[in-house]
């Protein structure tokens, strides 16, 4: 009978509870935190539900985080748990115990909580899946890194640096790889950490800093005195445009940002949910499976993207969190409105857009070509398509109303008219869409309506299968079964929508209706707009082959002012220009195959296109030359794409306002423009060119006269912000930004670059992709309607002298200097990046060694590997120490306190000086660089030391990103950013140093060290796991690819330590 008993009790549990608990184990225990196990009960034996309740009342009343019941198979006996440091992680943690969401909220404990338990859990996975040996090897570097950072005494730098020297290759590849792993971990808690403390801010458990949120821009502008009417009207016009771009592309595999993405997911569901003790077990063990799967996955891209891998992984965000986020984002600013008792936003207007540079930016990519332009588009578009797809398949569930209008149900009579039933059956049924295969009875007249829309995206999705997989040319515009353009499809939702508000169900209409409308009104049918680049000599080169082919003289030789009369005669004429068999380079044919397809995707894809870039302009001729070009080869005036001249060197951004007003002064242009122009700033090349301070300057003065010039001619200017993801290339805090730009430039109107990684840490997660959203719109609105002040005529003379003076030394030393450039190449990585498969595009322009060819990504990216980030600072301290000198430094102070631009500027610059380690740049140095080279390194860190010294005088911080002005309460208490720092240089570290070392042996193999060539064929991996690791490499010499695949990972990893690439 006791045999019965169990059987029976068996069925029971394995039916009613979905916790997979197992009749053969124990009774479960309660596991209480730092106490014994709590006394066995008889609640053990109620049913499931019951004992979850009971579970709870101990819970809260002991308000302890204490694990539930549990049975043994389940946690004692787990691998997870079997550590009792990982019990201590988990059981004593806060905020990461499962018990549910707290109401006091700590970003900095939340991080170290996260960092600890994730630390741990890999270490214990290495011990594991290596063995203790190599463990062992791992725990003590991690000591020694740690035990360095806090003293930052020579001898414990030294004693790190030995220990890694002794290491076996394989030993070395495979350290490089955990800290790697730990990077990325860490960075993963601070992104969980960023999104909780959103969330916790919205809620109102924590203060939330001024205007950060559009409902906070609302209040406060209100309280300045801004109407509410002002305000609507202004939200109403607004529209802010986020470019993706794939330079610097995301350096992790998207492999490994999947397993990433599962991570933050758990981490988030443990501080949200209040989890049983099965489901805290259970997630907890997705956390080490996911945990588990990155460490054993190859990090390497062994391969180089193509643009439209590009373009696959920058669409997946849209797949992920911005199509679902966008219209939850515009419901949250629809409710800040309705509490000022203002209406929705206009339902035909989104104040977010999307663009994307991927497989359309040409400059210096020979792979992004007419075909990969035309591929990119396709791919988005069939994306969109599938997004709008499932969301018609759950909109059909939704309205099932019978009551509509007369002419909304006469319509739909028209479509059940023209149906055979038995050939809709059968169509419907192949196709096998979740439900509704069968006409749909006239009383059901909005499913009938939607089934017609879900017939026709079918349709379209296969004419883009087919266009893709070139079984057919293109799409036909003609085919009506097809939707080509955003309005048709657009259509029917609003007359669903007008329909229901008609006939008393508005709040019906206002749900899932109106998401999607509102996802049609942002994304179309293409998703993103895709811009085109290229450069303004390509052009000129292309214009140049069509006028000596028809008799005309050579383009280039003419000055500004015959280019522009030729082009604009023609512009005005309607001679075609272009001969069909014209003769021409490479070059030049692509330039015209472009332009050719921009017309035909303008004709049957329409809408997919944004903005022509023009990179390198510097002249009016450059940008009437694409005008001119696009309606020679196929375009007209209804469909010529906007042309944006980029102004980023430091004397065209001083030169392109003048530019601008020549351009407008032509009465054809400035009636072709109808009142509005883009103008694109570049952030990166400027900084290159002349260094950060007086880039900052020289884009700041840009935009005002750039401005002034479109004021002057009735010209309305939408700046386009050509920002990167490091400092050294205009990045940072997004809404700092935009605050700090110059009064009125920028009006409710903003385009800006979202370069590479930032993507990931601004769209990867749901939180955060609703804060970017909304951090954007809250700082446009306010800069638009209450811009910050300008600065005083004083200030200004102060920075145009800081300015010339920084950049003088800047280009004295980058381009004056001779040993620099022998130095930049054997200091840092710059030489070997191109085998780190990052992008499509390669590192330079053209092909020599000057810095003037190098892009600005790898330019910076090198200088950042090495932690020196000598772009952001170099002439800085100069120009400030002659202001000093001046007697100037009280007036620095006051521009630091009172003026936006130059705070953010600054601040920016301290962040970066904190990010600096001179230690490790010597390092490098004394490893790599020729002693002859040395004392010019000395002199180059003696540069950074004055730099730091200045900006601390400046900002009165007694150290960086310490503002308190007790120095020793300061040692007490970091900045929440500093405390960030420090975690990750423990961690980094060891990288750098794997890193110089194997930059040495590598280039030991390509050249002959001393005479005497690297004989590698000698070397045989010792550890067991070690060849079928190094098999991955293409090289059959293990001594090589262990050398390459470190010197990969620590690039990736040091970049994920800065979070950055370029």
């Amino acid at each position: 009978s006791s045999r019965i008993h169990l059987t029976r009790r068996h069925i029971l549990r394995r039916t009613s509870d979905h916790s997979r608990y197992c009749p053969s184990d124990p009774p479960p225990v309660s596991v209480r935190e730092g106490g014994p196990p709590a006394r066995r009960s008889n609640t053990t034996a109620l049913a499931p539900e019951r004992r979850g309740r009971r579970e709870e009342l101990t819970e809260n009343a002991s308000g302890r985080a204490e694990l539930c019941a549990m049975p043994n198979r389940t946690l004692s006996e787990m691998s997870l748990l079997k550590d009792d440091k990982l019990k201590e992680l988990v059981l004593g943690s806060k905020f990461l115990s499962g018990t549910g969401e707290k109401t006091d909220f700590d970003h900095q404990m939340v991080l170290k909580e996260s960092d600890n338990l994730m630390r741990s859990l890999f270490f214990s996975i290495v011990k594991e899946t290596t063995g203790t040996e190599f463990f062992e090897s791992l725990s003590a570097v991690y000591q020694l890194s740690e035990k360095f950072h806090e003293s930052q005494d020579a001898g414990d730098f030294e004693a790190l640096t030995s220990k890694l020297g002794a290491l076996s290759n394989e030993e070395t590849l495979m350290l490089a790889s955990a800290f790697s792993n730990v990077l990325n971990l860490h960075n993963i808690s601070e992104h969980v950490a960023a999104a909780m403390e959103e969330r916790h801010a919205r809620l109102d458990d924590i203060p939330r800093g001024p205007a950060k949120t559009t409902n906070g821009a609302i209040k406060g502008l209100i309280a300045k005195g801004v109407s509410p009417q002002e305000i609507y009207k202004a939200i109403a016009l607004q529209e802010v445009d986020l470019v993706f771009t794939a330079h610097p592309t995301q350096a992790l595999r998207r492999s490994m940002l999947k397993n990433f993405g599962k991570i933050r997911q758990i981490l988030i569901d443990l501080q949200r949910h209040r989890l049983s003790g099965y489901e805290r077990a259970e997630s907890l063990e997705s956390l080490r499976s996911a945990i588990q799967a990155a460490w054993r996955t190859d990090e390497i891209r062994r391969n180089p993207p193509k643009p439209q891998d590009e373009m696959r992984a920058g669409l997946s965000y849209f797949n992920d969190t911005i199509f679902v986020g966008l219209p939850k984002f515009m419901r949250r600013i629809d409710t800040a409105l309705i509490n000022q008792g203002l209406p929705r936003i206009p339902l035909e207007h989104s104040i977010m857009r999307f663009s994307s540079w991927m497989g359309g930016d040409r400059d210096g990519n020979p792979f992004v070509t007419a075909t990969c332009t035309r591929d990119v588009v396709y791919l988005a578009r069939i994306t969109a398509v599938n997004l709008y797809f499932t969301a018609i398949q759950t909109l059909i569930f939704h309205l099932s109303m019978w009551r509509c209008t007369p002419d909304f149900k006469q319509h739909a009579m028209q479509i059940l008219e023209g149906q055979d039933d038995v050939a809709v059956y059968d169509v419907r049924k192949r196709r096998n869409y979740q439900d509704f295969w069968r006409s749909i009875p006239v009383e059901e007249p909005y499913r009938v309506i939607l089934a017609e829309v879900r017939d026709k995206l079918y349709n379209t999705r296969e004419a883009l299968q087919n266009v893709i997989a070139g079984k057919a040319e293109a799409l036909d515009p003609t085919d009506a079964t097809i939707y080509c353009e955003s309005s048709e499809f657009l259509k029917p939702l609003m007359a669903c929508y007008e329909s229901l508000h008609e006939c008393g169900d508005g709040t019906v209409a206002d749900g899932y209706l109106l998401d999607l409308i509102r996802q049609v009104n942002c994304f179309g049918l293409c998703l993103v707009k895709l811009d085109v680049r290229q450069e303004a000599e390509r052009h000129s080169d292309a214009m140049d082959a069509i006028t000596q082919h028809v008799g005309l003289g050579s383009f280039n030789s003419w000055d500004e002012e015959k280019k522009c009369a030729f082009l604009v005669a023609e512009l005005e004429g309607k001679r075609p220009l272009v001969p069909n068999t014209l003769e021409c380079s490479a070059d030049v044919r692509e330039v015209i195959d472009t332009m050719q397809m921009i017309g035909h995707l303008q004709r049957v894809c329409p809408g997919s296109l944004g903005t022509y870039v023009i990179s390198m302009a510097t002249t009016a001729s450059d940008v009437l030359t694409v005008v001119l070009l696009q309606r020679e080869c196929g375009g007209n005036a209804a469909n010529l794409l906007r042309v944006a001249p980029l102004f980023e060197r430091l004397d065209d951004l001083r030169d392109g306002p003048m530019q601008l007003g020549r351009l407008f002064s032509f009465p054809w242009y400035h009636k072709h423009i109808a009142g509005f122009q883009e103008v694109m700033i570049g952030y990166s090349d400027s900084g290159k060119d002349a260094g950060r301070m007086a880039a900052a300057w020289a884009l700041y003065e840009g935009q005002e006269n750039a401005t002034h010039v479109g004021d002057k001619f009735g010209v309305k200017l939408t700046l386009f912000h050509g920002r990167g993801g490091t400092v050294g290339r205009g990045g940072g805090p997004s809404h700092l930004a935009i605050m700090s730009q110059p009064p009125a430039t920028i009006n409710g109107r903003l385009r800006v670059t979202v370069q590479g990684e930032v993507i990931e840490q601004n769209f990867g997660e749901h939180e955060n992709c609703f804060h970017t959203l909304d951090l954007y719109t809250a700082a446009t609105l306010e800069h638009s309607l209450k811009p910050p002040d300008g600065p005083d005529p004083e200030w200004r003379k102060v920075m145009l002298e800081v300015s010339d003076v920084s950049c003088a030394t800047y280009r004295k030393v980058v381009f004056d200097t001779p040993e620099f450039i022998r130095y930049f190449a054997q200091a840092t990585p710059a030489a070997e990046l191109g085998s780190l498969n990052i992008g499509s595009r390669p590192a330079k322009r053209k092909a020599n060694p000057s810095v003037t060819a190098l892009r600005a990504i790898p330019w910076i990216f090198a200088w950042t590997q090495s932690r020196f980030h000598l772009p952001v600072w170099l002439g800085m301290a100069e120009g400030f120490q002659q202001l000093k000198d001046e007697g100037k430094l009280p007036m620095l102070r006051e521009m630091y306190k009172s003026w936006p631009f130059f705070r953010v500027t600054m601040d920016l610059i301290e962040m970066v000086l904190a990010k600096a380690d001179p230690k490790v740049a010597e390092y490098y140095e004394q490893v790599l660089v020729e002693p002859s080279l040395h004392d010019f390194g000395g002199t180059l860190r003696d540069r950074l030391g004055k730099t730091v010294a200045i900006v601390l005088e400046i900002t009165e911080h007694c150290d960086l990103l310490r503002t308190q002005s007790d120095a020793a309460e300061a040692k007490k208490t970091d900045t929440a950013l500093a405390d960030k720092l420090s975690m990750r240089s423990t961690y980094l570290t060891p990288l750098n140093i794997i890193q110089v070392d194997n930059l040495k042996r590598l280039r030991e193999i390509e050249v002959q060290a001393g005479g005497v060539e690297v004989d590698t064929a000698k070397y045989v991996p010792t550890m067991p796991w070690a060849k079928q690791m190094l098999s991955l490499h293409s090289s059959k010499d293990y001594y090589q690819a262990a050398v390459s695949d470190t010197l990969i990972i620590t690039m990736k990893g040091i970049a994920a330590g800065m979070q950055n690439t370029g």
